[in-house]
């Protein structure tokens, strides 16, 4: 028999189980450790794109302009997806969504072996955002039903953890498979790989008090716990409608933090292999030394779950601590600005680490934030509203580089999208277009403290402090 600890920190008596049935005394950390394998085969998928550009651009016959543009439909389909797929969440529950969405983004990444064009590329990778988003809803929303506010940093970090994980393997993984069987192989190998996933996923992941594998005095511990956190956090069982989220300062503040925020952490994984091709001479199968990268950023991924849970175990407000190691992370990704001068690719490598390792370390703790203010039966749709603003963040960021790397356009912008980018933000891109890479990195180092100084000192019905 297994003693499962209590969840405020001291040790319960041994359950009794009836013979013969199975239980699993940490149910909840296997769940974080199924949520950190979907979290790994989605970045796995969408970094396949970028790792293999190179061979797809000259195979289909497309430049940056285009490539950027593909990169926007995913990031387009990717913020509708937010919006909608948080009502899905909250509507069907965590489990069932998170395999509806799996199966989704798997088949899309399986399609995309058959594209012929950039505009067919761009349909696929378009149908990869519709399902991508929907990990990050239903992946909080499984934290907040199973994890009290102390170990809420640690098991969000966990999750974060694979999607840097899925970024450090990509490089080797789908490299090896594009070398063996091409580049179609290498989207439909890991889409599959997806697909493998969902079946043990809805076994393990039933509801507390309907799944047989949660051992006897757990469900009630974990309801105990789960009450005394929405207690002090003022909430109880309230509901926010979407008027009620929308209208709430805390909420567009968080939104406006990923907005300004989240582009680094894109930047990394749509542009920074290109940097490297481009500007370091880097080959595309040197490439691959991008895992150290994501190698940082999984270590960002834990400690900021880690030193923000150590301080709520202490006493403090979960959401004042998760901003006081954001402060410390804020203060560390302005290292950017002295990337582009670096003298060579170990020390662009090395210093590109540290503000990736700063970043995921904020994200956690913004993450967590979410789900320490947020009702948890409101979480889905919220944290789909205040996610909006990281993809937003990413079409912007993403629309920039391409102006700030392409130089003058040599034609009038085509497509629906190319054309509404630049009815918005057309004098923007004219002011930066042919500065190259060094202008983002620069622009870089601001984003993190501005978003610091707007949670901490912005308007909030509910302080965040």
């Amino acid at each position: 028999m297994s003693a499962e600890p209590e969840l405020t920190g001291g040790v319960a008596a041994a359950p009794v189980h009836p013979p013969g049935k199975v239980r699993l005394p940490r149910l909840r950390w296997w769940l974080a450790v199924f949520l950190f394998g979907s979290a790994v085969l989605n970045y796995v998928d969408r970094q396949a794109l970028s790792l293999l550009a190179p061979t797809i651009q000259q195979e289909l016959g497309f430049g940056e302009q285009a490539y950027a543009n593909i990169v926007n439909l995913f990031l387009v389909a990717y913020t509708l997806a937010y919006l909608g797929s948080g009502a899905i969440v909250d509507r069907f529950g965590a489990r069932w969504s998170l395999a509806l969405f799996v199966v989704w983004w798997s088949t899309a990444n399986i399609l995309t072996a058959l594209a012929r064009s950039a505009a067919s590329l761009g349909v696929f990778r378009f149908m990869l955002g519709l399902g991508e988003a929907g990990n990050w809803l239903a992946a909080p929303k499984i934290v907040a039903r199973w994890f009290p506010a102390h170990e809420r940093g640690v098991a969000i970090g966990l999750y974060t953890l694979g999607a840097t994980i899925g970024a450090t393997i990509a490089p080797i993984l789908v490299l090896q498979l594009a070398g063996r069987w091409g580049w179609q192989g290498a989207f439909v190998v890991t889409g599959a790989l997806g697909l493998a996933w969902v079946v043990p996923w809805l076994w393990i992941a039933r509801e507390p008090d309907r799944n047989p594998l949660v051992p006897a005095g757990q469900k009630q511990a974990l309801d105990e716990a789960l009450a005394r956190d929405a207690a002090a956090a003022g909430h109880g069982g309230e509901v926010w409608t979407w008027g009620d989220a929308l209208s709430r300062p805390e909420v567009w503040r968080l939104l406006l933090a990923r907005l300004l925020t989240d582009p680094v952490w894109y930047f990394y994984q749509f542009w920074f292999a290109k940097y490297l091709f481009a500007d370091r001479a880097v080959t595309q199968k040197g490439l691959a030394i991008t895992w150290l990268i994501f190698l940082a950023a999984d270590i960002g991924t834990l400690a900021g779950g880690i030193i923000s849970g150590r301080m709520v175990r202490r006493g403090a407000a979960p959401a004042a601590a998760r901003l006081r190691a954001m402060l410390v992370t804020a203060c560390v990704v302005p290292l950017s600005v002295v990337v582009p001068w670096a003298d060579s690719v170990p020390l662009v490598l090395a210093l590109s680490a540290a503000v990736v390792l700063a970043h995921m370390s904020w994200l956690t703790n913004l993450g967590a934030m979410v789900v320490d203010i947020v009702p948890e039966r409101s979480l889905g749709r919220v944290f789909g509203i205040v996610a909006a603003g990281s993809s937003v963040g990413g079409i912007i960021m993403n629309t920039v580089v391409a102006a700030m790397v392409s130089g003058p356009a040599a034609a009038a912008p085509a497509g629906f999208l190319d054309r509404a980018i630049h009815a918005v933000f057309g004098s923007v891109l004219q002011l930066v277009q042919g500065q190259g890479y060094a202008s983002w990195f620069l622009v870089m180092a601001f984003l993190h403290p501005l978003a610091w100084l707007l949670l901490r000192f912005g308007p909030a019905r509910k302080p965040i402090k």
